[in-house]
C-alpha cells in the first residue's frame, strides 16, 4: 500500500520519479493567467486566519471550495464569507473527507504541506490542529512569502482596459520584491454590449483614454490608446472570457448600427451581438499581432445559471457550469479572418467542454506558422483541471499535435496558495511520460526528456511571451 501524499505522489514508475525530481520539480513558475490582486501583492497582505486565505471573504474567493461545501449542505453564510471564520473552516474540513476522488483533496493537502508544513489529513477532527498551526504561521507569512515559496518567476493578473495599473507601477518600483507582476488585458466589458452598464462603461473608458466615444472609430481609438498604456507597463497577454468564439457576415449586419443601439440603451438581438463581438475581437486580434501579444480565448461556460443565488450572492460565486460544445466552423472562420491578412496573433484556445479538445487541436494545427506552437491548446481549465481531465488533455494533445511545444499550466485562481496546482500538473506530466518510456513507447533519453519536461513546465511559455 502506498502512503497518502508522499514525495512520490502520483509518480507511479521509477522513470516518472526520476523525471519529476530531476527536471520538473526545480523549475520556477510562470503564471500567465491568474486573478490575484496586485494591491494585495504590493501591500504584502497578511491574512488574519486560514478561512480568509482558503475560502475568501465578502463573496470573493475560491468557488471550487464553495461548490463542494454547498454540495454538503453547508449554509450559504458559512460559504461566501458572512459567517464566523472558524465555523466556515470547520464546515470545509468536515466536508473534505467526502471529496474522495476530487482533486480538492490533493490540492488542499499540498497547500497545507507546502506552506504550513502539516502532513496529516484534514477532517472535522483535525480542523482545530490545522487552524492553530496555520494561523500562527500566518502571523509572519504574507502573500509575497507565499509567492516566493512557490518559486514564481512571473505572474500576470487580470485587468480591465480602464484600470490605471497603479498597483502594478508600485510593485515594479519596489526593489524589495523580485517577482515580476504584469498586467493582462481583459476587455470583457467592451465585448458584452448587452450588459446594462455598457454605456456607462464606455464613458469611463473614454475618460481615461481622453477620447469621446461616439462610434466604432472612436471606440477603437480609445482601445488603441489603452493598449499602448498597458504595453508600456509590460503587458504582453490578453484574455477573453466568452460564450463562444464569434464570427458574423458583416455584409448582413452593420456592427456600427449595433453599437449605436446599445449606446442608446436599446436591446440587441443575438445575431447583432455576435456581429459586434466579431468586429471588436477581430480589431483587437490585429492589434495584438502588431504588439506581439498573446491572445487567449476562453469559451464555453454557462454563467450564473442559478438566478436566485446570483441575485443573492452575485457573479463568480460558483453558480456556473459547462456549456455545449462550440462551433468549429465559427472558430475557424474567426481565426481565418485574421490569418488572411497575416494578422493572426499568438493564440491560446480554451474550451470549458472537453469534447472540444480534439477539434481545437486540429484547428490549431491548421493555423501554425512562423514559430513553434504559435496556436496553442490552453491548459485544462476550470472543471477540467482534474486528474482525469489533465491526463486526458495531455494525451490527446500528444496524439494530435506537438506536446513538446505546449506552454503548460496556469492557475486561473484568486488564491495565493494555488501554485500547488502547478506541482499537481507537473507530477501528472511526468507520470504520463514516464509510463510511455517504461512501456517502450519512447526512448529513455534524459537529454530529450528533460528538454520536453522543462519546456512544458516553464521554458516554452517564457519564449512564447
Amino acid at each position: 500500500m502506498t502512503a497518502f501524499l508522499t514525495e512520490e505522489f502520483l509518480l507511479n514508475t521509477e522513470t516518472a520519479r526520476r523525471l519529476y525530481h530531476r527536471f520538473a520539480e526545480p523549475m520556477p513558475i510562470i503564471d500567465y493567467h491568474c486573478h490575484l490582486s496586485p494591491q494585495e501583492i504590493f501591500e504584502d497582505r497578511h491574512y488574519d486566519n486560514l478561512a480568509q486565505l482558503f475560502l475568501g471573504e465578502n463573496g470573493f474567493g475560491d468557488h471550487y471550495k464553495w461548490r463542494l461545501m454547498r454540495a454538503n449542505g453547508v449554509p450559504e453564510e458559512l460559504v461566501t464569507g458572512k459567517g464566523p471564520d472558524r465555523e466556515r473552516f470547520q464546515a470545509f474540513a468536515e466536508m473534505l473527507p467526502k471529496a474522495i476522488g476530487n482533486p480538492m483533496v490533493h490540492w488542499t493537502h499540498l497547500e497545507l504541506k507546502r506552506y504550513f508544513g502539516w502532513e496529516g489529513f484534514l477532517s472535522g477532527e483535525t480542523a482545530q490542529e490545522v487552524w492553530d498551526l496555520a494561523n500562527e504561521k500566518l502571523k509572519t507569512m504574507g502573500v509575497r512569502d507565499m509567492i516566493r515559496m512557490s518559486k514564481v518567476e512571473l505572474l500576470c493578473t487580470t485587468d480591465d482596459p480602464a484600470d490605471d495599473l497603479a498597483w502594478h507601477r508600485r510593485i515594479a518600483e519596489d526593489e524589495s520584491f523580485e517577482v515580476k507582476v504584469l498586467p493582462a488585458w481583459r476587455p470583457e466589458r467592451v465585448i458584452y454590449l448587452e450588459k446594462p452598464d455598457f454605456a456607462d462603461y464606455l464613458a469611463k473608458l473614454g475618460a481615461v483614454s481622453g477620447v469621446r466615444i461616439t462610434d466604432l472609430a472612436s471606440l477603437k481609438e480609445a482601445l488603441k490608446i489603452r493598449l499602448a498604456y498597458f504595453a508600456e507597463r509590460g503587458c504582453r497577454v490578453s484574455d477573453h472570457g466568452m460564450d463562444a468564439i464569434p464570427f458574423a457576415d458583416l455584409a448582413k449586419i452593420d456592427p456600427e448600427a449595433v453599437l449605436q443601439k446599445a449606446m442608446r440603451g436599446e436591446a440587441v438581438t443575438e445575431e447583432e451581438r455576435k456581429a459586434y463581438q466579431f468586429e471588436i475581437l477581430r480589431f483587437l486580434g490585429r492589434e495584438y499581432a502588431r504588439l506581439g501579444w498573446m491572445m487567449q480565448l476562453h469559451y464555453g461556460p454557462m454563467r450564473n445559471v442559478n438566478s436566485r443565488m446570483y441575485e443573492a450572492v452575485g457573479a463568480d460565486a460558483g453558480f456556473d457550469c459547462m456549456g455545449a460544445v462550440g462551433s468549429p466552423q465559427e472558430a475557424a472562420r474567426f481565426l481565418d479572418s485574421l490569418e488572411q491578412t497575416g494578422e493572426l496573433p499568438k493564440t491560446v484556445l480554451y474550451s470549458l467542454n472537453p469534447a472540444d479538445t480534439p477539434m481545437l487541436i486540429a484547428l490549431a494545427q491548421s493555423f501554425q506558422s512562423g514559430m513553434p506552437g504559435k496556436i496553442q491548446l490552453g491548459a485544462a481549465w476550470w472543471f477540467n483541471d482534474t486528474f482525469e481531465g489533465m491526463s486526458s488533455q495531455l494525451k490527446t494533445l500528444a496524439e494530435g499535435g506537438l506536446l513538446g511545444n505546449f506552454i503548460g499550466m496556469l492557475t486561473d485562481s484568486r488564491s495565493f496558495l494555488s501554485y500547488t496546482r502547478h506541482e499537481y500538473f507537473r507530477r501528472l506530466l511526468c507520470r504520463i511520460i514516464g509510463q510511455w518510456v517504461e512501456e517502450g513507447m519512447y526512448p529513455n533519453d534524459d537529454k530529450i526528456l528533460g528538454e520536453i519536461i522543462e519546456g512544458i513546465c516553464v521554458k516554452n511559455v517564457r519564449r512564447y511571451l
